[in-house]
């Protein structure tokens, strides 16, 4: 019966931890999933705050102003000047983000996880985010076929889906190319060479 008890408490645990991000990274109107956290009114704010068009703009990633914010889809984004806020309202889908904001390297192993707003890079003219130096390193040994699977699994699997289910059910069942942390940076050292 202790057992039994124990369990349930550690479930409910682990429910009420899931439950901000569930609902913040999981907006109904279209972004969905997306790279988000809850700040004081902005419930779904892209990216940290970061300015999605500073990238393009400017060549670099930006913190915007809460003072200069907009809503798109039910996701709030924080721009560093009304320049660019009327820039992302003329063609919104050039400024956001492949795959939500999440790093593309998770993304191509169905997993929509971290997104570090000072690792990007434009390839073709679309915005990709990474989750750290290491990721965005191993994600370019091979962009063209990590940002084919990306898209195949963010189309398949992982839009309009719950990120939290998405990612512990890729964590638990990987895809048949899943490759360890490990088993990435000795990838990433051969490309050197």
């Amino acid at each position: 019966m202790k057992f039994y008890s124990l369990s349930i408490l550690v479930l409910l645990f682990i429910n009420s931890m899931a439950c901000a991000p569930l609902i913040t990274q999981s907006p109904n109107e279209g972004l969905s999933p997306v790279n988000a956290v809850s700040v004081d009114d902005d419930k779904h704010l892209f990216l940290f705050g970061h300015d999605v068009v500073s990238y393009f703009q400017e060549d670099t990633h930006k913190l915007g102003k809460a003072s200069i914010k907009s809503t798109y889809k039910d996701v709030t984004f924080w721009f560093s000047s009304h320049e660019h806020k009327v820039l992302f309202y003329k063609e919104p889908s050039k400024y956001i983000p492949q795959f939500g904001g999440y790093c593309a390297n998770g993304i191509a192993y169905g997993i929509p996880w971290g997104g570090n707003a000072d690792t990007w890079k434009i390839i073709d003219n679309k915005l990709y985010i990474f989750g750290g130096q290491s990721s965005q390193d191993a994600f370019l040994v091979n962009s063209k076929e990590n940002i084919s699977l990306a898209h195949e699994y963010w189309e398949n699997e992982v839009k309009d889906s719950n990120a939290f289910f998405q990612r512990s059910w890729r964590l638990a069942w990987r895809v048949p190319h899943y490759k360890t942390g490990k088993e990435l940076a000795e990838l990433v050292e051969k490309s050197k060479n």
